[in-house]
């Protein structure tokens, strides 16, 4: 008898194992139990009683522990919505509506624009155009509708919603998979619905919110449909079918990772979701093959997948190294992934990753804004983006709620006015609501670049209006520029001293079908488009990626303690074989005059005789020089190749060793540009726009510093904002320069010595240590019978 009971047992573990069901287990142990009474007569009736009363009460209580685990779980990481609103977030959402104005603002605007859709209808047509094209604008259009149209469904529960989704969604699983790869051919990994993967890709992440949010609305087999005939074979396109998009670290790749990441979350897909972590596995790659921007696809032992894009591309900073207007495209994909992968699994720990860095990056991108928001254009970038734009106010959102509620965040939302449909947003709103919210001060900063922080930087320099942008970094991947020790200027929130970003029009399909033009090339990432040293009319790096990708530039000096007097200072040794490049950029605000001035200091050293071009690329209208220049009657073009094909030659003089200056108006404002110059410098007007027969290029002018046959050079000068007209009462004030004059004191291998002197009769003397940047070190050094001494890399002295 025992041996029967003994088996007995042994199926009830096997049922247990198998169903993994406390309710089995509870039958089971019961039939067990019973079994072993009616067996056994030695026992007693009461004792029988006990023990059964004892089993009862053990697994019921058990039973009751689970059933209220598993309801933590099911609130928690599964059900659905789950992935960016989640069924506690749809609750909470609606039990809020009316009294959180932002909040409730945002949903009317986009139950208005749906609604309007809807009416409307909806069109998927057969792929066929490059960006602005009907086509790729549809299918961009349609992904946004379904995300939206989702999440109205939810908060309003209103079944209209999710059949727009639905028949959306089984218009697309019917014809995907009738169409074959795009026609386009121009992309090294082209897509179905657009002309690239990356923007299928696009598709994907925000279709799988669409679909979490109307998942409960379809029965089991409409969403095998979907999921068979549509996701899946979507998913593996993207990854399986081009690995040489999936398997990248680049921004592209983020977006492949974050769309097969989030439907793998959707379809509680476990293979799904380890693809879009750790990549496709076991595919050969050839090293050198490259993108279209030039870039390589994949580096020999680079690891892949999303925690690699993470990793690789985001110093310790926060700093993303192809710069924030690509890290404006991409905060949206680590972002909104992230926050699906923390709703749905928290035990990854998304947000902790390296770190914190996924939180930092927000806190970086937002300071790599100028003040009114527009972002500062390091590599390729528009003109005009800004933390306005629709992925930026995800961006805030997330990183207030997962950030640990940072109420200078809430300033930047309600400045956005409009928040997301979800737990993130709703945070936000209830932020603002009770009036958390703090300024988000933009101080100066120097953000590493580099996956360990250790391949230069940007540093930015502000001082009361002044914004200084200098760029000491690595190359920035395929979307880099071949810039080193390049820098721009703002004030107010204007562009002063520019760089001129990438030559694309996006999404206007008369420009090249809205994608990069070959100027870009061509110009745009050329160092003589940038206000930083070219040699011999040649690039840095020879304009080439494989060299610039191997090369960073290095920190030197970043102090900004005192407001008054702020030092960036970097260097650069690889651009040009045997010259070695130091720029030292100042802000300092003299109390004798309102507005801070720069002054800027390059120095280069050479082993060879070599031609030195600095441009200065000012924004606004030439008002006066103090020299002399001869304007062509019919412009030439400056040379042949590396940009300068590019470049007008409009006037030029020869200096005769005294200052020049500059002084432009602009935004109302005057300016002057003051340059210490050598006897038989050469100094040239230069316009861009040569050799563009298409108008793809902005006709800018530009001022070029030239020195011939030198192998060491210095470039001294000081940049100021001095003045205002009024267009109202006809007025100029402060129109001329406060700069009297500027010398270089003292200039060797060790120490360079600027003097500035004003007109009031004052003047000050910056003197920089070029060999020793150790903050602690005394210094002392004899200039003209008088003894400087002081501690740290550098000093700026009155004179007396």
């Amino acid at each position: 008898m025992n041996k029967i009971i003994f088996q007995e047992v042994l199926i009830c573990n096997k049922s247990v194992e198998k169903s993994k069901n406390i309710n089995v287990l509870l039958i089971v142990l019961l039939r067990s139990l019973t079994l072993f009474f009616h067996t056994t007569n030695k026992i007693s009736s009461y004792l029988k009683s006990a023990l059964l009363l004892v089993l009862v009460i053990s697994l019921t209580s058990f039973s009751c522990k689970e059933k209220e685990s598993k309801e933590n779980t099911v609130t928690s990481n599964s059900g659905h919505p789950s992935l960016i609103i989640t069924k506690q977030g749809v609750k909470d959402i609606r039990s809020n509506l009316g009294s959180i104005p932002i909040f409730d603002k945002t949903l009317a605007t986009t139950k208005k624009e749906i609604d309007s859709e809807i009416k409307n209808g909806f069109d998927v047509p057969t792929p066929k155009d490059y960006s602005g094209g009907y086509t790729h604008e549809t299918h961009k259009k349609n992904y946004v509708l379904m995300q939206k149209a989702g999440v109205l469904y939810q908060i309003l529960e209103d079944d209209t919603y999710a059949q727009f989704v639905k028949d959306m969604l089984f218009e697309y699983a019917k014809k995907y998979p009738t169409w074959p790869i795009h026609p386009k051919p121009r992309s090294y990994a082209r897509g179905k619905l657009f002309w690239q993967c990356l923007n299928d890709s696009n598709w994907l992440v925000y279709t799988s919110q669409a679909y979490d949010c109307i998942y409960d609305f379809l029965n089991e087999e409409e969403r095998n449909t979907l999921e068979t005939d549509l996701f899946r074979p979507f998913a593996d396109y993207i990854s399986k079918e081009n690995p040489q998009f999936f398997n990248r670290v680049h921004n592209h790749a983020t977006w492949g990772n974050s769309a097969v990441g989030m439907m793998a979350l959707v379809m509680d897909d476990d293979e799904l979701l380890d693809r879009a972590l750790n990549g496709v596995k076991d595919v050969n790659f050839n090293p050198n093959k490259k993108d279209n921007d030039g870039g390589y696809i994949r580096k020999d032992g680079q690891k892949i997948g999303f925690y690699a894009n993470v990793d690789e591309p985001f110093s310790p900073d926060g700093y993303f190294t192809e710069g924030p207007y690509y890290q404006r495209y991409a905060s949206y994909p680590f972002l909104i992934f992230a926050q699906a992968l923390q709703n749905k699994k928290p035990e990854h720990k998304v947000f902790e990753y390296k770190d914190g860095v996924l939180i930092k990056s927000i806190n970086a991108l937002l300071n790599l804004s100028d003040s009114g928001g527009d972002f500062f254009l390091l590599n390729d970038a528009q003109k005009g983006m800004s933390y306005f734009n629709a992925s930026l106010i995800s961006t805030v959102d997330i990183g207030y709620h997962f950030g640990g509620n940072d109420p200078g965040l809430l300033s930047i939302a309600k400045m956005q006015d409009e928040v997301t449909l979800d737990d993130a947003g709703l945070a936000v709103a209830l932020g603002i609501k009770e009036g958390k919210e703090k300024p988000f001060v933009k101080k100066s900063i120097e953000l590493s670049d580099g996956a360990n922080g250790d391949e230069g930087a940007v540093g930015i320099l502000r001082s009361y209006g002044l914004e200084l942008v200098f760029k000491y970094t690595a190359h920035g991947l395929s979307h880099g520029h071949f810039d080193k020790l390049s820098f721009a200027l703002f004030e107010d929130g204007e562009e002063v001293v520019q760089d001129y970003g990438m030559s694309r029009f996006v999404n206007i399909e008369q420009k090249g079908g809205g994608n990069y033009l070959k100027e870009n090339k061509t110009w745009a990432k050329q160092t003589i488009a940038h206000n930083t040293i070219t040699q011999n009319e040649t690039s840095q790096f020879k304009g080439k990626y494989d060299i610039g990708s191997k090369h960073h530039s290095n920190k030197y000096v970043f102090s900004v303690a005192n407001e008054n007097v702020q030092v960036a200072s970097a260097k650069e040794e690889n651009a040009y074989p045997g010259t070695k490049l130091h720029r030292t950029m100042v802000t300092i605000k003299d109390e004798d005059y309102e507005n801070p001035y720069v002054l800027d200091i390059m120095r280069v050293s050479s082993e060879n005789t070599n031609q030195y071009d600095l441009p200065f690329y000012f924004l606004g209208h030439v008002m006066q020089t103090n020299f002399a220049y001869n304007k062509l009657n019919v412009p030439e073009v400056l040379g042949k190749s590396d940009g300068y094909q590019h470049l007008f030659k409009e006037a030029s003089a020869s200096a005769n060793g005294e200052n020049i200056k500059l002084n432009w108006l602009l935004n109302n404002k005057f300016y002057t540009y003051s340059a210490i110059n050598s006897n038989n410098d050469e100094l040239i007007f230069g316009r861009i726009g040569a050799n563009d027969p298409e108008y793809n290029l902005r006709n800018e002018q530009t001022l070029i510093l030239r020195k011939k046959n030198a192998k060491d050079a210095l470039f001294v000068s000081v940049i100021e904002s001095h003045g205002t007209y009024s267009p109202v009462s006809e007025l100029a004030i402060n129109a001329y320069s406060n700069i009297k004059n500027i010398s270089v004191l003292y200039n060797s291998k060790e120490y360079t010595a600027v003097q500035i002197e004003t007109k009031n009769n004052k003047s000050k003397v910056f003197i920089i240590s070029n060999e020793n940047n150790d903050k602690d070190a005394a210094h002392k050094l004899t200039i003209n019978n008088k003894e400087y001494t002081w501690q740290g890399t550098y000093t700026l002295t009155e004179n007396e």
